[in-house]
């Protein structure tokens, strides 16, 4: 399996975005689409990843401060998972963080997938939480 990853340029690429965000937090886990959709979309830079010519999986950085950054919305289709599409979403959107500039970066994850996180360099930061009615721990990384 072929996979590119790259920030997100044209609508047609939004609009798989939103389908595959769609599938898997609406429908898979059932959050509500008004909390899934808001208006970080449109700031926050979206990467897309890419097998051969369809999107498979989305995630998002939002850059908070000069050093500081979030990344959320990570999906992937449930025929990509567990083949290492999150952690490559994950490494473009740390890279771009690092050439703006950011030096630390926190995220809410879903407490069933922390582990996913830990393996790649995150830190739980304090108790769990219930955020779209799904149980999250904050975690986070320093860049350099």
């Amino acid at each position: 399996m072929t996979i590119v990853v790259k920030k997100l340029e044209a609508q047609e690429e939004y609009d798989s975005v939103r389908s595959i965000r769609t599938e898997v937090f609406v429908n898979e886990q059932g959050v509500p689409p008004e909390v899934e959709f808001d208006n970080y979309d449109e700031t926050a830079i979206h990467a897309v990843a890419y097998e051969y010519d369809k999107i498979v999986g989305t995630g998002r950085l939002i850059i908070d401060t000069a050093t500081d950054a979030r990344i959320g919305r990570m999906a992937v289709n449930e025929s990509s998972r567990r083949k290492g599409v999150g952690s490559q979403i994950l490494a473009f959107l740390e890279n771009t963080a690092k050439s703006n500039g950011i030096r630390h970066i926190t995220l809410h994850a879903q407490h069933y997938v922390r582990d996913f996180y830990e393996e790649n360099g995150y830190r739980e930061q304090g108790e769990t939480f219930v955020e779209a009615g799904i149980l999250h721990v904050e975690m986070s990384k320093v860049i350099s």
